[in-house]
């Protein structure tokens, strides 16, 4: 429960965001970034007004950073995104836009003339001149030596035409960051984006953070709530874990709920405190979704974590930490 020193600190902050800077790009990005494959109706269906509602409470909230997919709704997240943050009336520098190629609703397609032809789409959808950072989208469903010897110098060139600022990759198999930033010249790519492998049942990640940061690429990470396992409501029915795994985080969203505490929220505010990561990606979709991620970064940097509820659903989870799960249809 916070206390009343920290509601009054709350109060003095309220329209403060902590901003991190994202490895050797220059960019600042908020701590939270907003997830915007909800506006694609991926999680059910989110109107105009709610998606610019959204958009703009987020902003005015401090968030800064926008991330997105040609894939997500089958390009309707980005027509969405577009659209609401051309509502926000605010110069283009002061937010930050990151969208992905290779991924679509039909399939993949790493082609250097896929990705090249991707980001004119993108753009358009998005209206904008040039994203921030353009990612090859869960690299693990195609051939990484492509994505090596094709992918990413098709990136590289669109980088140079200044269509987008930086480039990346993102997946979930922790092992292909590796082996593409092994194989590409030092300095190619700029970030990478993980999921589901920094919140409480799976911070394999933490692992790998000194070997990207010496790579010099900056890290961001999603889905901090594993893809609804550490939710009151529980995962979809798609989620591929392990029954044993969905056991464990119901549990622990039962022990949180039992205590009067919101995993979800203890979730995400775990996956803010590692300050290597720069920003943690929660996919919103309605103005009350994002006051409550904004509330529990405010509550974390004036207060800090309930250190108590955080170890006791870590000794439920520890049985399962780290367990992992096949790549499938994950939204990442």
């Amino acid at each position: 429960m916070i206390g009343w020193r920290c509601k009054k600190e709350g109060e003095k902050r309220e329209r403060e965001m902590e901003v991190r800077e994202l490895g050797r790009t220059g960019l600042k990005l908020s701590c939270v970034g907003f997830g915007a494959s909800p506006l694609g109706n991926v999680f059910g269906t989110v109107s105009e007004e709610e998606a610019i509602a959204s958009v703009r409470l987020a902003f005015q909230s401090g968030i800064n950073f926008f991330d997105t997919s040609p894939y997500y709704g089958g390009t309707l997240s980005e027509k969405v995104l577009g659209m609401s943050l051309k509502a926000l009336g605010v110069p283009r520098n002061s937010y930050v836009v990151a969208t992905k190629c290779g991924r679509y609703k039909d399939g993949f397609d790493f082609s250097a003339d896929r990705v090249t032809r991707s980001i004119d789409e993108s753009l358009e959808r998005l209206q904008l001149d040039y994203v921030d950072i353009l990612q090859c989208h869960d690299i693990e469903f195609g051939s990484l030596d492509q994505i090596v010897n094709e992918t990413i110098p098709a990136l590289v060139k669109l980088k140079e035409a200044g269509k987008t600022r930086f480039i990346g990759i993102t997946g979930l198999p922790l092992g292909i960051f590796s082996y593409v930033l092994d194989r590409v010249p030092p300095g190619t790519l700029d970030v990478v984006l993980s999921y589901c492998h920094y919140c409480l049942n799976d911070s394999a990640l933490e692992d790998l953070v000194p070997y990207l940061k010496a790579k010099g690429v900056g890290i961001i990470n999603a889905s901090p709530l594993s893809m609804g396992l550490l939710t009151q409501a529980g995962p979809p029915q798609w989620h591929p874990a392990s029954p044993q795994l969905k056991s464990a985080c119901q549990d622990a969203a039962a022990h949180c709920k039992e205590k009067g505490k919101n995993i979800s929220k203890l979730a995400l505010q775990y996956s803010l405190l590692n300050k290597e990561i720069t920003s943690v990606l929660v996919g919103m979709k309605s103005v009350e979704q994002v006051e409550e991620n904004v509330a529990a970064a405010r509550e974390l940097a004036t207060c800090g974590i309930d250190e108590e509820a955080v170890s006791e659903v870590e000794a439920i989870l520890k049985p399962v930490k780290n367990q992992s799960w096949p790549s499938g249809i994950q939204q990442s």
